[in-house]
């Protein structure tokens, strides 16, 4: 209930200043209400009603809403902006002429670049991933090692806007990039397995040299972790739940551990557990969905942590407020003491099918020895 009643405020606030800075008649008020109303209703009948998004009208509501908030976010910062920008003009006595024109032409401004940014904002989310390639320089590493290429999936939400035939792009990039190993980094769905098991089918064709690992992110738990856990395992996917694995590559011992995510309320990630104290191996590569646990992963001794969770903030302004929040592992390659940690923009994207000040990413890292 707290929930609802937070976010009714939240819309009702922003609505308020929206309108008052851009509708003019009765007729514009209403129709800047529709977005508002749509973003309300899937969150309040879905997330706190419990109702499944089973059929095409669920998800149309549900593509629909999302859109809406994409456009909302941009047209809010547009209309923020604009208003800095009249200020700007009476602090400095700008012409009046400059001033008229934000007053007059403003709503159509506003407009304009926001539905412009949505516009372009989906067509980079929605033409799919790029190959990202990251070189992880590690000092001594053994010469087994040396060159080991990890395909990592990060994020990729399969859901109401990603699909079947997203996820099949995702598998034909992933298998030409001939990796030694792919590792799903969690948040892989955003529903139950009986909704999405044909949508995720494309991804047990996946083809690595060695094995598939993936862990569970945030998403999964809300989506029913004990049935994906079965249901990837079925796919021919190795689960690791706090445990870890030993992967020979070349003469060299390479330990795989994968943890929990914090989601799991009680089933609390433990990086200790995961990383074969005491175990002979040449390299330790920790899976954490997310990239907060890097404090953990480096104090249980890994060399490198693979991350996802932040999506780069997905898109402008949250860009920005991720980049905060998350400092310093919001994105790409940082360091947490002795350990290197990786955090991927992700390779699908949740919410709105937007991207604007990232780019969607299915990650190739490669170890490679120290000069």
């Amino acid at each position: 209930m707290r929930f609802v009643l937070v976010l009714t405020a939240l819309l009702g606030v922003v609505y308020a200043y929206l309108a008052s800075r851009l509708a003019g008649s009765p007729g514009a008020h209403l129709l800047l209400a529709a977005p508002f109303l749509l973003i309300w209703l899937v969150p309040v009948v879905y997330w706190v009603g419990g109702r499944e998004k089973g059929t095409r009208a669920d998800e149309a509501l549900h593509v629909a809403s999302y859109v809406s908030m994409g456009w909302l976010s941009f047209a809010f910062v547009s209309c923020v902006l604009r208003d800095l920008a009249l200020l700007a003009a009476v602090l400095l006595r700008l012409p009046a002429a400059f001033e008229s024109a934000l007053v007059d032409d403003g709503p159509a401004l506003v407009l304009g670049a926001s539905v412009a940014a949505l516009v372009i904002g989906m067509a980079v989310a929605l033409r799919g991933p790029r190959v990202k390639r990251v070189d992880i320089s590690v000092p001594g590493l053994a010469p087994g090692l040396d060159g080991l290429r990890i395909a990592q999936i990060s994020d990729l939400h399969v859901g109401v806007t990603i699909g079947e035939r997203y996820a099949r792009g995702v598998t034909r990039m992933a298998n030409e990039l001939d990796a030694d190993l792919v590792v799903l980094t969690g948040d892989l769905v955003d529903g139950s397995v009986e909704r999405l098991a044909r949508k995720v089918a494309p991804l047990a064709k996946l083809e690595p040299r060695g094995r598939v690992f993936f862990i569970l992110g945030n998403h999964e738990y809300y989506s029913g972790a004990r049935e994906w856990i079965a249901h990837f395992r079925a796919m021919g996917f190795d689960a690791l739940l706090n445990e870890y694995r030993f992967v020979t590559v070349r003469g060299a011992r390479l330990l795989v551990g994968g943890v929990l995510d914090p989601a799991g309320g009680a089933d609390a990630p433990q990086p200790a557990a995961a990383a074969g104290t005491g175990e002979q191996v040449d390299f330790r590569l920790l899976l954490a969905h997310n990239p907060k646990l890097a404090p953990l992963g480096a104090a249980a001794g890994f060399d490198l942590q693979l991350s996802g969770h932040t999506h780069a903030g997905q898109f402008f302004p949250w860009t920005l407020a991720v980049r905060l929040l998350h400092a310093p592992h919001a994105y790409g390659l940082s360091r947490e003491g002795k350990m290197q940690v990786y955090v991927s923009a992700g390779t699908g994207s949740w919410g709105p099918p937007v991207r604007f000040g990232s780019q969607t990413e299915l990650t190739l890292v490669r170890l490679v020895a120290a000069a």
